[in-house]
């Protein structure tokens, strides 16, 4: 009683307390009540208890619900009659009650049965049981047709904690009762104001997918009536749920099967066609009108293999998706077009399409098939690109609906492309063409020029650039000649920018393109000028036809490093931003590697300028003023430093520059050593960003430079372990590692790296607070691995690694996981490589010791102790180990699986799991192995208990090798 009191006041404080810090105590102490054995008998209590009020009644339906669903393993197995019949009276007594209350209840009676089996449920199972209270107590007849709504979909539900072959189980005892299940819901027919409930309970069952021949469905009284409710005001939704469930049920995969479906599909489809009328019923409800335009869509989505075959019924059903296409309600249109992706992949999955190729070859078989349905493709193409058009009040919307816009016009991007796969690019820009042309007539006429149909076409046209031919000689050129007439509105102007980087490439490859590059850039400058908006379009366009137009670009450098330069330096009326400024950056570097060796030097001597003397000047000002200075101010040159060096692809020439920068390069780390580290975290990435750069494009010829590089690494990582000094090292080791030349000084390097890392990480704690020096320590190592293992495994610093590994397998931060789990594999791996195959026997040396502690730890990740999203990795490194030593794992595997308690995991379970890893002993393949593996690893997750059970068994945060070596 006490503990019943508490709880009411608790729920008081909760829902009636004017702090907001008592509020909040208050729900933390009624979480941790829901999770004790005493809210079994105090939640059951209060719910008998006819005072307690609406909010205790919520609550402790909701708490019995959930000790049902994820603790009924709590509960002696006596228990479970007595609380059977505690259910089963709550359901009586709340028939007439709060409907929150009642659907708790019915969840929890339905979770009870996907934990008892139907021999033990007693009564001849739950149906049986449902049927015969039903018949003995005919008011409550509403509360058991709630509890046979949700008994089918507790099969999908994974709150419940079962094991996966009880849950098998629960779902075949549900078909085997199917039969009893629908009778029952026929004879509620017959009662007064059931038919709604009934047919919800209806699409509950046929969610199940098991097998009703269609042609005993077509006749069906439950079909029947959903198809009479459609003109039913009262049962229109429920009876639209279970025809949608019924397309579904029917749904054609592939030809074949189609003939069993018929009798069904017959009776549907002709009665939806009827409703066509509605869908543009200015007297229906907006959601009814929904109702209706799912129906058309689930038939497009289920029968799409059958109107693919473009026969006279097929193309009924094609013009009535093109309806429900036009709707002027977005989220109404929107429900076809995933049908429009599925018959476009039909339609093309035997046609050769290469974007921005040649006009693709359509098989001859396929081609009546594309012809079919070459109009309502068209018809598409015109309806979906009006409805990209910016609405008069855009910049009226919140930013949530402008949002929303956005996705709304990649939604229809979407739907163009599938149309330019249906009738190829060339033919779909024309239709969009003539749209662009009728736009900018009316733009031009009246005094208020409306821009925005203009735009919608230019918007849809890029849309599809990647699917028009290179060589289209009728259309783009004219599109290029209409592009400067155009007004400099900032929107239109930004789409006129975007569309112009989207045709980079025929701007290139087109006969006539080269006449276009000098206006196209003017116009794109302009775009630099009118807005940020418009600038980051230019700056992005501008990149793109340096990309492809290179060669072409080269004789133009002049004119493009004016408008280079004048974007760097912020030069009026540039509108550039610094982010968007390495768009510029990307360009020109691109431009420059197309220029013979003997100019690049030079040419990136001025690429390299703006950023460099803003660097020196700060430089010149003296170490304390270069501390003071924001890291901005530094980060934003340094990183167009770095893009200069990734993007010149000229080898010789980026070597050159970083020799020559490097003293102000070392200006800068020297700050870090100087401890003046108020910017240090992110110009220190920076740096390292644009060494590794350099490195990956210079590659040897780097080698005056990358000495001196790594002595300064050494001393900064010893000085501030940041991460990205280990990074920049991964780099070094792909380019260097295998040069014979470079082994003293990176075997120095490396075991310096490590070293000080694992002196850092001693527990796990350490693991969680630093992920990201985690993360790049163990990719470095993996690094080691491919590129230098003569110089990673006689390491004395192998084992120190390894053992570091073993402790932080289980931090929960993703990355850091990831790429400890990966080194782990790589190192099991090793026998798969041909440079690594030398040394197998040391690191057998190191891993054997440790085998069954590695192998305990990976387990325990696998049931537990990481999240489930991280299975496939920790499967995979199980896998690894289990090839690498047979059926010592096996063993290891054995022992560990023994500490877990028999009620946490059957030995049938065990077996299943054991078999799998012997199975990859034998070199099974991997996917058919996930099965028992993920399986142990439900079982061992399905409720908190279970899981503080097996994770206290195997203690994996508490083993180490003094311990248990």
């Amino acid at each position: 009683m006490e503990l019943q009191n508490t709880v009411k006041e608790a729920l008081n404080a909760l829902y009636h307390h004017p702090d907001d810090a008592v509020r909040m105590q208050a729900d933390r102490w009624l979480q941790d009540f829901q999770r004790t054995i005493d809210a079994w008998q105090v939640a059951d209590n209060l719910l008998h208890d006819t005072s307690s009020n609406i909010e205790t009644s919520i609550f402790c339906s909701q708490t019995l619900r959930s000790k049902v669903q994820r603790d009924f393993e709590e509960l002696p197995s006596e228990a479970f009659r007595p609380l059977r019949i505690s259910l089963n009276t709550l359901l009586k007594s709340f028939h007439k009650g709060p409907p929150k209350v009642r659907t708790q209840i019915s969840l929890a009676v339905a979770a009870l049965a996907v934990h008892v089996p139907a021999e033990d449920w007693g009564d001849g199972g739950i149906l049986n049981w449902i049927r015969d209270e039903m018949n003995s107590d005919p008011e409550c007849i509403p509360s058991f047709l709630e509890l046979l709504r949700v008994l089918p979909e507790e099969v999908f539900n994974y709150k419940i904690a079962v094991r996966p072959d009880r849950r098998r189980s629960f779902e075949n005892e549900l078909a085997a009762g199917m039969e009893i299940a629908l009778n029952i819901l026929i004879a509620c027919l017959n009662i007064n104001g059931l038919s709604e409930q009934v047919l919800e309970a209806f699409a509950s069952w046929l969610r199940l997918r098991h097998r009703i021949p269609a042609s005993a469905l077509a006749t069906h009284p439950l079909v029947l009536t959903a198809l009479s409710g459609l003109n039913s005001d009262m049962l229109f939704e429920a009876s639209v749920n279970v025809i949608s469930e019924l397309i579904h049920y029917t749904a054609v995969r592939n030809l074949d099967g189609v003939a069993a479906q018929m009798p069904l599909i017959q009776v549907l489809v002709p009665i939806i066609m009827n409703l066509k009328p509605q869908l543009r019923d200015p007297s229906k409800d907006e959601e009814d009108v929904k109702a209706v335009a799912r129906l058309f869509a689930d038939i497009g989505d289920a029968y799409v293999e059958l109107i693919a075959t473009g026969s006279d019924e097929s193309m009924v059903i094609v013009q009535a998706l093109l309806e429900v296409t036009s709707h002027p309600e977005f989220d109404i249109a929107s429900m076809t077009f995933n049908f429009w992706h599925s018959l476009q992949m039909i339609l093309t999955e035997r046609t050769n399409h290469h974007p921005n190729g040649d006009k693709p070859s359509v098989d001859a078989e396929k081609s009546p098939q594309l012809l079919a349905f070459q109009s309502s493709y068209e018809a598409l193409v015109s309806l979906v690109s009006v409805k990209v058009e910016y609405p008069q009040d855009y910049a009226d919307l919140s930013r949530e609906d402008q949002k929303d816009f956005k996705q709304t016009r990649y939604a229809i991007a979407d739907v163009l492309i599938d149309a330019a796969l249906v009738l190829d690019g060339d033919a779909t820009l024309k239709i969009l063409y003539m749209k662009l042309i009728e736009a900018v007539r009316n733009c031009g006429q009246g005094q208020q020029t409306d821009w925005r149909p203009a735009e919608a076409a230019l918007y849809s046209i890029r849309a599809i650039s990647d699917y028009v031919s290179n060589t289209e000689g009728d259309v783009m050129p004219q599109i290029m000649n209409l592009l400067p007439q155009l007004p400099h509105q900032p929107q239109l102007l930004q789409s006129v920018c975007l569309v112009i980087g989207a045709y980079s490439k025929w701007l290139d490859a087109a006969p006539s393109g080269s006449s276009f590059l000098s206006p196209v850039i003017n116009i794109l400058v302009s775009g630099m000028s009118v807005s940020e908006d418009t600038a980051a379009a230019a700056a992005l366009a501008f990149r793109h036809i340096c990309d492809d137009c290179k060669k072409k670009l080269c004789g133009s450098l002049d004119g493009l490093f004016q408008i280079y330069q004048g974007a760097m330096i912020g030069e009026c009326p540039f509108k550039v931003s610094a982010e968007d400024s390495m768009h510029l950056v990307e360009a020109l570097s691109m431009v420059v590697t197309e220029l013979p060796s003997e100019h690049a030097k030079k040419a990136l001597e001025a690429l390299c300028l703006p950023a460099v003397a803003p660097l020196q000047d700060i430089i010149n000002q003296g170490p304390l003023v270069l501390g003071q200075k924001p890291a901005r101010d530094l980060t934003v040159h340094i990183n167009r430093l770095a893009n200069i060096f990734r993007h010149a692809n000229h080898p010789e020439a980026v070597a050159d520059a970083v020799q020559r920068l490097w003293p102000i390069f070392k200006s800068i780390f020297d700050m870090s050593v100087l401890d003046l580290r108020s910017w240090d975290m992110r110009t220190m990435e920076s740096l390292c960003r644009a060494c590794k750069n350099a490195v990956r494009t210079s590659k040897t010829l780097m080698g005056v430079t990358v000495g001196v590089m790594l002595e300064e690494i050494q001393a900064l990582y010893k000085q501030h372990q940041q991460p990205c000094f280990l990074y920049l090292s991964s780099e070094v080791i792909k380019i260097f590692g295998s040069d014979p030349s470079c082994t003293n000084y990176l075997k120095i390097l490396i075991e310096s790296l490590f070293n000080h890392t694992t002196f850092l990480l001693t527990k796990i704690q350490d693991f969680s607070s630093r992920p990201d020096l985690v993360d790049d320590c163990f990719l470095l190592a993996s690094r080691c691995i491919r590129y230098c293992p003569q110089l990673f495994f006689p390491s004395p610093l192998f084992p120190c690694l390894v053992d570091c590994s073993m402790i932080g397998i289980t931090v929960q931060h993703r990355e850091a996981s990831n790429s400890i789990l990966n080194f782990l594999s790589d190192v099991f791996d090793l026998a798969n490589s041909t440079h690594g195959k030398p040394y197998v026997s040391i690191r057998d040396n190191v891993i054997i010791p440790r085998g069954a502690v590695i192998t305990r730890i990976l387990v325990a990740a696998l049931t537990g102790a990481l999240p489930s999203s991280r299975l496939e990795t920790v499967i995979y490194t199980l896998l690894a180990i289990t090839r690498a030593y047979d059926l010592r794992t096996v063993e290891w595997a054995k022992e560990t699986l023994s500490l877990i308690p028999p009620n946490a995991v059957t030995e049938v379970e065990r077996s299943r799991f054991l078999q799998a890893l012997l199975d990859a002993t034998s070199g099974a393949a991997i996917n058919s192995l996930m099965v028992p593996i993920e399986e142990l690893s439900e079982v061992c997750r399905r409720n908190r208990s279970v899981q503080e059970i097996v994770q206290g068994a195997l203690r994996p945060l508490e083993l180490n090798m003094v311990s248990l070596s």
